[in-house]
């Protein structure tokens, strides 16, 4: 009797029961099933970002960082989903994620800006390692980018280390963006000088194999000045050899002006002595 009466017991809480197990363990079977594939589709999804990122030629750091950050975001998007479809209330679980990244954000204000200045750069390249910038206040070569930061060489080989907020935020002038560069010399002649005769020397002068022929050379009267008048020479010339070609013709403009004696005027400066008469 004691026994029928168990196995009636048993039945009547199994009857009770069964339909709460059913409900919740559907829930829970299909958040398993949905966490999985989920697990899958992220995976795959930030391993296509990397391959797009590498066929654009994106920096390695970035590609890294972006694949990874779209990941652990994914997931975390992810997680909450199964957990709300579990039973979970998540709205107090997204609020306090919310709450702690907005402190996160005040607290290191300035860090994120140098970090999403990072990213613009790397993802825009406004210049590679190895390229002259003039920046900030400051030029050199690039020898490091960083996701905070870029590493800078001086022509003195000082190492400057440029916030990448103010460098994304400035102006940035390259000087190896471009295969070629217009190299404008100028040089003053005296007023009584033979300007054609001049003017045809500086043409020779640019008769150099580092001188571009297209566009094509060129020689003309630039200012007429109280001192000198103003020649200025005109050419193009690759980018890597304009250092040496500005040199070249600071040595040849000299010789040849002379030996076509064509005076360059030395700077002249006008002092007035005044001397104050004696009272007597």
């Amino acid at each position: 009797m004691d026994l029928n009466n168990q196995v009636d017991n048993l039945v009547k809480v199994s009857e009770s029961w069964w339909p709460l197990v059913l409900q919740y363990g559907s829930r829970f079977l299909l958040a398993v099933v949905t966490l999985g594939i989920g697990w899958w589709l992220i995976n795959m999804v930030t391993r296509k970002l990397g391959s797009l990122l590498a066929l654009r030629k994106a920096d390695l750091a970035l590609q890294g960082f972006i694949s990874s950050l779209a990941n652990i975001i994914l997931k975390i998007l992810l997680i909450v989903s199964v957990a709300s479809m579990i039973g979970i209330e998540t709205t107090s679980f997204v609020a306090v994620i919310g709450a702690a990244g907005l402190a996160i954000g005040l607290a290191l204000q300035g860090s994120l800006a140098n970090f999403a200045g990072g990213v613009l750069i790397l993802l825009f390249r406004p210049f590679r390692i190895g390229d002259w910038i003039e920046a900030q206040g400051m030029s050199g070569t690039v020898d490091n980018i960083q996701i905070f930061h870029t590493v800078v060489r001086t022509g003195d080989n000082k190492t400057v280390i440029i916030p990448n907020g103010i460098l994304s935020n400035g102006i940035i002038t390259n000087t190896n963006r471009q295969s070629t560069r217009k190299v404008v010399f100028d040089i003053g002649v005296e007023h009584d000088a033979d300007l054609r005769q001049a003017l045809q020397v500086l043409l020779e002068m640019a008769q150099d194999p580092r001188v571009l022929l297209d566009p094509a050379p060129d020689a003309v009267v630039a200012a007429l000045g109280d001192n000198a008048i103003t020649l200025s020479l005109r050419v193009w010339t690759k980018t890597g050899d304009y250092g040496s070609v500005v040199s070249h013709f600071n040595i040849e403009a000299r010789d040849r002006l002379k030996a076509a004696d064509i005076a360059i005027p030395a700077p002249q400066r006008m002092i007035r002595v005044m001397q104050e008469a004696a009272a007597k």
